[in-house]
C-alpha cells in the first residue's frame, strides 16, 4: 500500500504536513475558548485558554515538523524565506495549505460543539452582543484599541514568535535539544498570551485568523465577521506579516550575521592541526638531539 499511495514529490508531503498541522492548533486553540465561552466560563478560563494554543502550536510542530519544518503561519514561512530557510516557489503552497488548515479546524470545533452552540446562541449566530460566539474563531479588538495600535499590536507579537522561534532553531545559538524545539515555541505563545493578549488575543497568524474567519462567514455567522470593528479582519493578516519581516532582519543583523563561519572554523581547525604537527616535530627532533648527545 505504501507503494501506491506514497507521495513520491517533496512538496505535495510539505503541503499535507502544514494543513494537518495547521488544523491541529486551531482544533485545540480555538476549541479551548469555545469550551471557555459555551460553559460560561465554568469549564475554562483565560489561562486554559492560553494552554490550548500554546500546546496545540506544539503539537502542530510535532506532527508537521519533521516534514515540512512545522511553520503552520504564513509569517514564519515568510520569514524563513527572506533567511533563505525556504525556496520562494514553496511560499504560496504553504499559504495555501495552512489557510485550509485553519478552515478546517474550525469547521471540526463548530461541528464537535454544534449542540452547545444552538443551545448558547438559541439558534442565532452573532459576532456582537451577549451571547456573541464569533471571537472563539477569530480575534476581535477591544474595545479601547485603535486602528494604528492593533496594527503595531500585531507587528510586535509576532515579532517576537518569530524571533524566539529563529533562536530555538539556530544551530549557532543555544538552541534547544533535538526533539524539544515543539515543546519551547510553545512556551512562547504561553508567555505572549499572559503579557500581550489585552488589546485583541494574540492572533499573531494570518492562516490562524483568516480561515476560522472566512469559515463563520459561511457558517451562519455572515458578512459581520469582516466589518466588525471597523474591519478588523486585515489587520490580523498584514501585522503579522509585517512582524515576521521585521524579526527575521533583526534576528539576522543582530544574532546570525555575527555566527563564525564555516569556513572560519575550518580554517582555524587546520591552523591548529598544523601547530601540533609541528609541535611533534619539534619534540621529535628535540628527543633525537638529546639520545645523540647522551650517546
Amino acid at each position: 500500500m505504501r507503494q501506491h499511495c506514497a507521495l513520491k514529490h517533496g512538496i505535495f508531503k510539505e503541503f499535507l504536513a502544514e494543513f494537518l498541522g495547521t488544523f491541529v492548533l486551531v482544533l485545540f486553540g480555538c476549541g479551548s475558548v469555545a469550551q471557555t465561552v459555551l460553559s460560561r466560563n465554568t469549564l475554562g478560563e483565560p489561562l486554559t485558554i492560553h494552554i490550548g494554543f500554546s500546546v496545540g502550536l506544539m503539537m502542530a510542530v510535532y506532527v508537521s515538523g519533521g516534514v515540512s519544518g512545522g511553520h503552520v503561519n504564513p509569517a514564519v514561512s515568510l520569514a524563513m524565506v527572506i533567511l533563505g530557510k525556504l525556496k520562494i516557489w514553496k511560499f504560496p503552497f504553504y499559504v495555501i495549505a495552512q489557510f485550509l488548515g485553519a478552515f478546517a479546524g474550525a469547521a471540526a470545533v463548530f461541528g464537535l460543539y454544534y449542540d452547545a452552540f444552538m443551545d448558547f446562541t438559541s439558534g442565532i449566530l452573532s459576532v456582537t452582543g451577549i451571547n456573541a460566539t464569533g471571537h472563539i474563531f477569530a480575534s476581535y479588538p477591544a474595545r479601547h484599541l485603535s486602528v494604528l495600535g492593533g496594527f503595531i499590536d500585531q507587528v510586535v507579537g509576532t515579532g517576537m514568535l518569530v524571533l524566539c522561534i529563529l533562536a530555538i532553531i539556530d544551530g549557532g545559538n543555544i538552541g534547544a535539544p533535538k526533539g524539544v524545539e515543539p515543546l519551547a515555541i510553545g512556551l512562547i505563545i504561553m508567555a505572549i498570551g499572559v503579557s500581550m493578549g489585552l488589546n485583541c488575543g494574540y492572533p499573531l497568524n494570518p492562516a490562524r485568523d483568516f480561515g476560522p474567519r472566512l469559515f463563520t462567514a459561511v457558517a451562519g455567522w455572515g458578512m459581520e465577521v469582516f466589518s466588525t470593528g471597523g474591519y478588523w479582519w486585515w489587520i490580523p493578516v498584514a501585522g503579522p506579516m509585517v512582524g515576521g519581516v521585521v524579526a527575521a532582519v533583526l534576528y539576522f543583523l543582530l544574532i546570525e550575521l555575527h555566527h563564525p563561519h564555516d569556513e572560519d572554523e575550518k580554517a582555524h581547525e587546520v591552523e591548529e592541526e598544523e601547530e601540533e604537527e609541528e609541535d611533534d616535530e619539534d619534540s621529535s627532533l628535540k628527543d633525537k638531539y638529546e639520545m645523540i648527545a647522551m650517546s
